[in-house]
């Protein structure tokens, strides 16, 4: 079994980087991916799932995606929010360099590809978007949403997706009991045997 996992830090594996084609904001464009990152020969399909089935996201304020990857969740959003700072956040070092090697080919200015100690502890987000690293187990799992999503800025909303075999409708139990009261929880949809979570955060604390 390789010793490089997709959440490995600093993946000792040799790099070897590839071409691939993919649809983003409305029309097929290149993109560079490596080894030793997850889901490098395409846009995955709880990925896809996601950006097909989510509203449009905010014109404006600080986005976050977790477990960025080699990028499609931001390159989408930096696509659709010009004016957005997107947070592209991951573990891999690997995934940040491919980041901001294809954010650069693409033109894409309002992407910051960081580790999860590098935001800014006053960062609040607009949005949250993910396709939250499952495997890395529950209880990591657990620390890293419950870390981040209280960070969503009120009357906003994060986007989670989820295969439903991995415990898509165990994650949004945990998730309603374990936020604050002011987060309301929902499944918003279904394609593919992928959940599509939508966590909101209420303007009014007291909901």
């Amino acid at each position: 079994m390789p010793s490089d996992h997709y959440f490995t830090p600093a993946p000792d594996s040799k790099l070897r980087l590839q071409q691939v084609t993919v649809h983003l904001g409305g029309q097929a464009r290149e993109v560079t991916t490596a080894n030793s990152v997850f889901s490098p020969d395409h846009i995955d399909t709880g990925t896809k799932v996601l950006l097909e089935n989510t509203p449009a996201p905010p014109p404006g304020g600080d986005f976050l995606d977790l477990g960025c990857g080699w990028g499609p969740i931001s390159f989408h959003l930096a696509l659709a929010s010009p004016r957005a700072t997107i947070w592209a956040v991951d573990v891999n070092e690997r995934a940040l360099d491919l980041v901001r090697l294809n954010a650069e080919k693409l033109g894409l200015t309002n992407i910051t590809a960081v580790t999860p100690d590098q935001v800014p502890s006053h960062v609040q987000f607009r949005t949250i978007w993910s396709n939250p690293p499952i495997r890395v187990g529950k209880n990591e799992l657990h620390n890293l949403l419950s870390s981040w999503l209280p960070r969503l800025e009120p009357d906003s909303d994060a986007w989670l997706v989820v295969q439903r075999n991995l415990g898509s409708d165990s994650l949004q139990r945990w998730l309603d009991g374990e936020l604050p009261h002011d987060f309301a929880v929902s499944r918003f949809a279904i394609s593919k045997g992928f959940r599509v979570l939508r966590v909101k955060r209420h303007g009014d604390p007291t909901l």
